[in-house]
């Protein structure tokens, strides 16, 4: 199995000794292209992308025997490089909390997302800010480092902690508890392609995310019920983390519908099944 780039030394050694494996897995989780085109990632991981697109995926293209995406709309684009794409959707790979932090005073909102989505994050800054200065008792968690927005490390009760490798992100969350998680997803061709992995993100920290109203989340979000599924306004995300921190009680009761609904779409049963397929052959 090779996940989404392999360095040159593995790469050109895989190329060389292709005859000794057998079948040859390739997953991907981001439309590359599509990235490398976005003007509204930072431009480092932009042209991480390019270089990726134009001389490493034609090859891990031309090695792999089959292609693994994380969700439709990167099957359809993928399908244009490789003859065999196939879809598995996230899995749930981490055990739910339990809900006792929501009894408490403080409310934790946190947005853990990587740098190629600082660009959504930016376009509801102005929700963050007013409900940081409306509720006193909210805490936020942006996990970008140094690269969160300026005007929002200035804030005293927000926390920008450095992004996580990983390995390191999933032993973290198991650890971290939220109230309110925040997965904006504007509008582009590089968002179109993505998965609801976030969904699981934020209900193994036993919290109810706030999600653009649009796929992938529409597709397994029932607004009011397990999620708030938002419009692209900043005053809409201000009235979703309204309506969470104003009701607490049905913000917990959302978040318990929420570890459910994650149980149920994530199952990893799904995932031992597609690769137990794949080793019968």
């Amino acid at each position: 199995m090779i996940t989404r780039s392999l360095k040159e030394p593995w790469l050109g050694w895989l190329e060389r000794h292709r005859g000794w494996f057998g079948e040859i897995y390739y997953l991907l989780d981001d439309d590359l292209l599509a990235a490398a085109r976005d003007f509204s990632v930072p431009e480092e991981y932009r042209l991480r992308m390019r270089e990726l697109v134009c001389n490493v995926q034609p090859r891990l293209f031309k090695l792999a025997d089959e292609v693994v995406v994380c969700s439709e709309e990167l099957a359809r684009v993928t399908r244009h490089h490789h003859p065999r794409v196939t879809i598995l959707t996230p899995v749930l790979i981490s055990p739910l909390p339990d809900y006792e932090h929501h009894g408490r005073a403080r409310c934790n909102i946190g947005f853990h997302g990587t740098r190629a989505h600082l660009g959504d994050l930016e376009a509801i800054v102005p929700a963050i800010q007013a409900t940081h200065e409306h509720y006193p008792h909210s805490d936020f968690e942006i996990m970008l480092g140094e690269n969160a927005p300026v005007s929002l490390k200035e804030l005293p009760r927000v926390h920008c902690p450095a992004a996580l490798k990983w390995a390191d992100f999933l032993e973290y969350q198991r650890g971290r508890r939220l109230h309110v998680g925040l997965a904006p997803l504007w509008p582009s061709a590089f968002n179109r392609g993505k998965s609801w992995i976030k969904v699981l993100d934020i209900s193994v920290m036993g919290g109810v995310g706030i999600y653009s109203a649009r796929p992938p989340y529409a597709d397994v979000v029932t607004d009011g019920r397990d999620g708030l599924l938002v419009e692209d306004d900043a005053l809409a995300w201000q009235e979703g983390l309204d309506r969470l921190l104003r009701y607490p009680r049905d913000t917990e009761r959302m978040a318990k519908a929420a570890g459910k609904m994650a149980a149920d779409i994530g199952n990893a049963e799904k995932a031992r099944e597609f690769w137990w397929q794949r080793t019968k052959g």
